[in-house]
C-alpha cells in the first residue's frame, strides 16, 4: 500500500501501481469526471501516471489554472493533428498553452485562410468525437532525432538537438498523430468538447526575426459549450473596447508608420495623460516622495555597473557619442543611484523616497507591438526608496497601501503574486532569502492572499506583482514592488549610521501605473472610452439650438474654463439631435442644450452620458455638481 496526502491535509491509503485517475475514482467518481491533470509533490503530471510510492496529491480540474492549461495544451495537439490530416506537407513547430487558450505554429507554403480554419475546426470536431487516448512514451536522444527525421519534422529535430546530452525525450501519441512534448495532457481528446479557433498571426521561429516567419493559429477550449459561448461574448465585447479602435475614434493617440512602436499623443490624449500624471504627482507628494528627472542616454560603464549590460542587452538601444558607447535607458533605476550618490546621507535621512516619471526605450520585435499595450518607448511611474534594513517591512506596507488607494480610485479589483529568484540573477543566497522573506512578511501582515511564482523575479531581486481585473474580467499586470540588495552594493551606496560608520542601504523599486501608455490603454478598455468626468478630455459640451444663443454659450464656456472645467462648444448650424448623437459618440460626460427657453431663463438643459436627460438646472447648481464629481473623482 502507499500513503497519499490530499490537498486538505488528510491521508488515504491505496494499492501500489494505481494511476492517478484510478485514485481519483476511489476518492470520488465526480472528482474523477472533472479531473484533467494532477500535481504530485508539486509537479504537474498526467492522470494516467501510475504510482508506487507515498506522495502528496492535488487533483486539477478546469477551475485550476494548471488544469485549464492541460486541456488547452491537449487542444493544441488536436489542432495540429487536424492540420496534418488536411495538409500533410505542413511542418510542425511548437504548440503551447498560454494565459488565454493555446496556439500552434506551422510552416506552410500556402497561407492559411479563414476557410482553412473552418475546415480545421471540423476536423478537430471529428478527433474530439473519436475520443482518442493520449499515450506518453520516451526515446533516447538519437532515436528521437531519427524518429522526427523520418516524419520530416525539421523544427522538432532542432528542438531535440538543443536538449542536453543523455536526456530521455518524451512524446505523446493520440491515434495516428505523434508529437514531441513534455506534457502534461488530459487523458483523451474527448475532453475538449467546446473549442474555437480565434485568429491567425505571423510568428518568427523561436521569436527571432532572423528566422523564418511561421503561421500561428490561436484557439480556446472549454469543457462546456455554454462556457465557450460566454467567452466568445466577452471576446466580442473586448473587440468593441479595443483601445486602438477607441483611440482613433476619440482622437487620443496614433502610431505612425514613421515610428512603429513609438506612440503619438494627440491633444485629447494629452489631457488624459496629464490628468493621470497630475494625480500621481499630488499623491506622491502627500506620501513623502520627492520627484527627480534623469537623462535618457547614459554611458556604457553605468549599464555594466547596474548589470543591465549583461542581463538586458538584447532589449536595449545603443548610440555613440564622442567615440564612446552609450545606451538609451531601458530602466530608470541606475539614474536614481547616481542622484542618491550626489551627497552623504545620515540614517536620520532615511527612508528617502525618490519618484520619477521616466521615459524609457526597450527593443520589441515588430510582431509583438500592440497599440499602447506593447510599445518601444513608454513612461514608467518609477520610484526608488532607499532605507534602513529595519524599515523594510513598513516601507513595503506603505507602498502596498498606496497602490491599493490608486487602484480603488479607478474601481479596479486586483490579485497579488510573489515572484522568487530566477536562474539569471545576481547576489548571494542569503540576500535573496532575506528579500523574499521581507516581501512575504509584508503580505502576510496585510492579510493578503497571494500566489507564488517560483523563479519569476527580476535579476536583482524578488517582487510582488499586482494584477488588475477590468470591467469584463480580464487581468493586467501593472504595479510591482521589487526589493533589491544588489544595486546598492554595485553602486557602493552608503549612509552614516548612529555609530558614525558607513552602512549599506536597502532599496525598493516600485511602479503603480507601470507604464503610463499601457495604463491609458487599460483604462480606455475598462471604461470603453467613457472615462469618468475627472479624466474625460472634454467634460462638458455646450450645444446650440439656434445662433441666437451663441453669445450666451460663449460666456458660459468662459465661466466653466475659469473653474478649470474642460468645455467645448458646438455652434454649428446642424439639427440638435445630430449634435447630441455626435457628443454621445465622443463619450462626453455632460451635454448642455441651449435654446430660446434657456437663453431667456439663464438656465441650462442638462443631458448626462450615463443617466440621460437630467432636466433644467441653474448654471451654478450644475457647476457645483460637476466640480464635486471632479474633486471626489467619482466613477
Amino acid at each position: 500500500m502507499i500513503n497519499v496526502t490530499l490537498k486538505d491535509g488528510s491521508k488515504k491509503q491505496f494499492e501500489k501501481g494505481l494511476t492517478i485517475l484510478d485514485i481519483a475514482k476511489e476518492i470520488s467518481p465526480g472528482l474523477a469526471r472533472a479531473a484533467l491533470a494532477a500535481e504530485v509533490d508539486g509537479h504537474v503530471v498526467d492522470l494516467f501516471t501510475s504510482m508506487d510510492r507515498d506522495f502528496e496529491l492535488n487533483i486539477l480540474t478546469f477551475d485550476d489554472e494548471k488544469g485549464k492549461k492541460a486541456l488547452w495544451h491537449t487542444t493544441s495537439h488536436i489542432m495540429a493533428q487536424a492540420v496534418k490530416r488536411l495538409f500533410p506537407d505542413v511542418k510542425l513547430a511548437i504548440g503551447p498553452a498560454i494565459d488565454n487558450g493555446f496556439y500552434y505554429d506551422f510552416d506552410s507554403e500556402k497561407p492559411f485562410t479563414p476557410e482553412d480554419l473552418e475546415a480545421i475546426e471540423k476536423e478537430m470536431a471529428k478527433i474530439v468525437k473519436e475520443d482518442l487516448k493520449l499515450e506518453r512514451f520516451e526515446l533516447p536522444r538519437e532515436e528521437a532525432i531519427a524518429f522526427m527525421e523520418e516524419k520530416n519534422e525539421p523544427y522538432k529535430v532542432e528542438l531535440i538537438e538543443d536538449l542536453p546530452e543523455g536526456e530521455v525525450i518524451s512524446f505523446y501519441r493520440q491515434g495516428d498523430f505523434v508529437d514531441l512534448c513534455a506534457g502534461p495532457h488530459v487523458p483523451s481528446t474527448g475532453k475538449a468538447r467546446a473549442f474555437k479557433l480565434i485568429s491567425l498571426a505571423g510568428a518568427y521561429w523561436r521569436g527571432d526575426e532572423k528566422n523564418k516567419m511561421l503561421q500561428r493559429i490561436y484557439g480556446i477550449s472549454f469543457l462546456k459549450k455554454s462556457h465557450l459561448d460566454g467567452y466568445l461574448t466577452r471576446l466580442e465585447e473586448a473587440k468593441k473596447r479595443d483601445h486602438r479602435k477607441l483611440g482613433k475614434e476619440l482622437d487620443l493617440f496614433s502610431i505612425q508608420e514613421e515610428g512603429p512602436g513609438f506612440p503619438f499623443f494627440h491633444p485629447k490624449g494629452m489631457v488624459l495623460r496629464n490628468e493621470l500624471e497630475n494625480f500621481w504627482r499630488k499623491e506622491h507628494v502627500r506620501h513623502g516622495y520627492q520627484e527627480i528627472k534623469t537623462p535618457i542616454i547614459l554611458n556604457r560603464d553605468l549599464w555594466i555597473r547596474s548589470g543591465h549590460w549583461d542581463h538586458y542587452q538584447e532589449n536595449m538601444y545603443f548610440t555613440k557619442i564622442d567615440d564612446g558607447d552609450y545606451a538609451i535607458k531601458p530602466m530608470n533605476c541606475p539614474g536614481s543611484m547616481l542622484v542618491y550618490k550626489r551627497r552623504i546621507y545620515s540614517y536620520r535621512d532615511l527612508p528617502l523616497r525618490m519618484g520619477e516619471l521616466g521615459l524609457v526605450h526597450r527593443h520589441e520585435l515588430s510582431g509583438a507591438l500592440h497599440g499602447l499595450m506593447r510599445v518601444r518607448c513608454f513612461t514608467q511611474d518609477d520610484a526608488h526608496i532607499f532605507m534602513l534594513p529595519e524599515q523594510i517591512k513598513d516601507e513595503i506596507i506603505g507602498v502596498i497601501d498606496l497602490i491599493d488607494y490608486f487602484y480603488g480610485i479607478f474601481g479596479f479589483k486586483y490579485h497579488v503574486e510573489l515572484s522568487t529568484r530566477p536562474e539569471d540573477s545576481m547576489g548571494s543566497d542569503e540576500a535573496w532569502e532575506q528579500a523574499i522573506d521581507a516581501l512575504r512578511e509584508a503580505l502576510e501582515y496585510k492579510k493578503m492572499d497571494y500566489k507564488v511564482n517560483e523563479g519569476d523575479g527580476a535579476f536583482y531581486g524578488p517582487k510582488i506583482d499586482f494584477h488588475l481585473e477590468d470591467s469584463i474580467g480580464r487581468t493586467w499586470q501593472c504595479g510591482t514592488i521589487q526589493l533589491d540588495f544588489q544595486m546598492p552594493e554595485r553602486f557602493d551606496l552608503t549612509y552614516v549610521g548612529a555609530d558614525g560608520e558607513k552602512h549599506r542601504p536597502v532599496m525598493i523599486h516600485r511602479v503603480i501605473f507601470g507604464s503610463i501608455e499601457r495604463f491609458i490603454a487599460i483604462l480606455t478598455e475598462h471604461f470603453a472610452g467613457a472615462f469618468p468626468t475627472w479624466l474625460a478630455p472634454v467634460q462638458v459640451k455646450i450645444l446650440s439650438i439656434t445662433d441666437r444663443s451663441n453669445e450666451f454659450i460663449n460666456k458660459l464656456a468662459d465661466k466653466f474654463m475659469d473653474e478649470d472645467i474642460r468645455v467645448e462648444t458646438d455652434l454649428r448650424n446642424e439639427k440638435i439631435g445630430y449634435k447630441i448623437r455626435e457628443a454621445q459618440l465622443e463619450k462626453v460626460p455632460y451635454m448642455l442644450v441651449i435654446g430660446d427657453k434657456e437663453l431667456e431663463s439663464g438656465k441650462v438643459a442638462v443631458r448626462s452620458r450615463k443617466d440621460g436627460n437630467l432636466g433644467v438646472m441653474d448654471v451654478d447648481e450644475f457647476m457645483n455638481k460637476i466640480l464635486m464629481e471632479i474633486k471626489t473623482k467619482s466613477l
